[in-house]
């Protein structure tokens, strides 16, 4: 696949666009071509069909989001800042991209088995990402020795996701970043070496 050509970006981004605006189900790849302002057969220079567009945007948005957060991660010292400025970071992405909250929090999930099981395997960096944080943590003695690693990720992730799809959900009404130190501190508590 071609992804180095700037068409390929114009492709993922117009994808967001035109996804949240008019369901997965009903976006179509004319739509998508017409938004980012190519010919219909020029999709299919980059992708396969309508599905893998969803998995690729999300595996190249996620990837982006991911790899700026572990370089905002590595300059903080404690898990407990690390662990905030994923909250804050998370909550930041979506609210400066609305579409793209609304492609993830609502049409990623009413999406096939076999297209999830794609998109679980895009959110292993993310979640490895927090795994490393309640690593840290249980090192430097800022959490609990025997915190069980996966199901505070679970946890951290779960509550982190629901955050944002209820914001979505309440048509965005609300500052989202403004959440992410009473978050923090949700989980922090659950997550606390007392």
């Amino acid at each position: 696949m071609k992804r180095n050509k700037p068409k390929y970006g114009q492709i993922i981004n117009a994808a967001v666009i035109v996804i949240a605006e008019n369901g997965y189900h009903k976006a179509q790849v004319s739509k998508i071509a017409k938004q980012a302002g190519v010919a219909d057969g020029t999709i299919y220079i980059y992708f396969k069909n309508k599905e893998d567009i969803l998995i690729s945007l999300f595996r190249e948005k996620m990837g982006a989001f991911v790899e700026d957060l572990k370089k905002v991660i590595a300059g903080k010292s404690t898990a407990m800042e690390k662990l905030l400025v994923l909250v804050e970071k998370h909550f930041k992405t979506f609210s400066e991209d609305h579409h793209l909250a609304i492609v993830t929090q609502l049409e990623l999930r009413q999406s096939n088995k076999d297209l999830r099981y794609k998109i679980n395997e895009v959110l292993k960096g993310y979640l490895e990402l927090v795994d490393k944080i309640l690593e840290f943590g249980i090192e430097s003695g800022e959490f609990h020795p025997d915190l069980h690693i996966r199901l505070a990720r679970q946890m951290i992730f779960g509550t982190i996701d629901e955050t944002v799809t209820t914001w979505v959900f309440n048509e965005l009404k609300y500052d989202l970043v403004a959440l992410a130190p009473t978050v923090h501190q949700l989980l922090i508590n659950g997550c606390g070496n007392k």
